[in-house]
């Protein structure tokens, strides 16, 4: 049996002022810091056996991770980082407080860039600076998805599959315990991908920050269990609420 551990970053500063996010590379707030931790002590105390690990260019995951790693007293693991496991990029929206881009484009149309499977806000324009064509992290990867300025849920996904399929089924196979430290969005494609969810399904799948989510996997990399771990139901609840509504 293989087990895949994903975690979303703690809380970032963009989270804490409600604004889209996407490729801004903000930094965790002080409760983020203490969210990464706890879920490092969870995973340290729930006996698990982590030796890969994975996270995003972005440093609130990159963070995220070494906290986690310094609880478990595993900062020799190694670490892959790729530009796949980023957040879904918000194209315009990135910078906007959720609760104003409802009042200017109304609650419906918000949900569908927020939570749909195939719609993408408005993109940024390429002589915008703010552009990842301009970030000297993406300027030597080949792949055009690398340079988006925008994407839909769906395109998040489909840039995630490849390094499923090339680098993480493998170290599956090799190591039999993988960790991924990433993002709301590109969690919600990789559970979307693993469990086959309707474009529906995943309009309800909300992920809290640094709460470790746990999939035991057979050798097909079909899953037999997956569950939150460390926290009650209650608990669980409470936060994917936080998460749903972020622009009420």
């Amino acid at each position: 049996m293989y087990k895949l551990i994903l975690v979303r970053h703690g809380q970032s500063e963009w989270n804490l002022s409600n604004q889209f996010t996407g490729w801004t590379d903000v930094d965790l707030t002080p409760q983020g810091v203490e969210e990464a931790k706890r879920a490092g002590r969870i995973l340290k105390e729930a006996g698990l056996d982590i030796r890969y690990t994975y996270t995003s260019y972005l440093k609130r995951a990159i963070k995220t991770l070494n906290y986690i790693l310094e609880e478990m007293d595993r900062m020799w693991l190694p670490v892959e980082k790729s530009w796949r496991l980023n957040e879904k990029h918000y194209g315009m929206l990135q910078g906007q407080n959720k609760q104003e881009a409802v009042e200017k484009f109304g609650k419906e149309q918000v949900m569908l860039w927020r939570r749909s499977y195939d719609v993408a806000p408005a993109p940024i324009p390429d002589d915008d600076p703010r552009h990842p064509k301009y970030d000297i992290r993406y300027q030597g990867v080949k792949s055009r998805a690398a340079r988006p300025g925008t994407e839909s849920l769906s395109d998040a996904t489909r840039r995630i599959i490849p390094l499923w399929n090339t680098s993480i089924v493998e170290n599956l196979h090799q190591y039999g315990q993988v960790l991924i430290v990433a993002h709301g969005n590109s969690i919600r494609g990789i559970i979307k991908f693993m469990k086959n969810l309707s474009n529906e399904e995943i309009v309800k799948l909300n992920i809290p920050t640094g709460v470790p989510y746990l999939m035991e996997l057979d050798e097909d990399m079909q899953i037999l269990k997956d569950e939150y771990v460390g926290v009650s139901q209650d608990d669980l609840e409470a936060m994917q609420a936080v998460v749903a509504n972020q622009t009420k």
